[in-house]
């Protein structure tokens, strides 16, 4: 029971990204270092962490959260692998990308646990 409230907070936090990233995508610089330049990039901003994260979030609910959730979980973890390398290779172990890892962890467990 426990484990299944702390799945939907993921799943919640996982909408909640794309809905930030949809309403305020000028204001995701300091969420992630990106800096939507032009039109063209807010519209990268919209459709990417928005409706990418507001479509998985939403599928993870629809569906059977047998498979569901793990994928989302899966989702977390491969993104958090790719970052943890990366901060590396491209020296940016900052506070924002640790916040980001820790999360990308913690929800990717979550979600992956049965």
């Amino acid at each position: 029971m426990f484990l299944n409230i702390l799945q939907i907070i993921a799943v919640i936090g996982t909408i909640l990204t794309g809905l930030f990233a949809l309403a305020a995508p000028t204001r995701i610089q300091g969420f992630t270092g990106i800096q939507p330049i032009g039109g063209r990039g807010i519209t990268e901003v919209r459709a990417i962490f928005g409706g990418l994260f507001i479509g998985l979030g939403i599928a993870a609910f629809l569906l059977d959260t047998t498979v569901s959730y793990p994928l989302l979980g899966w989702m977390y973890l491969a993104i958090g692998a790719v970052r943890a390398v990366s901060m590396f290779t491209d020296k940016s172990v900052e506070r924002s990308n640790l916040i980001s890892l820790a999360v990308e962890i913690v929800f990717g467990i979550i979600l992956v646990l049965p």
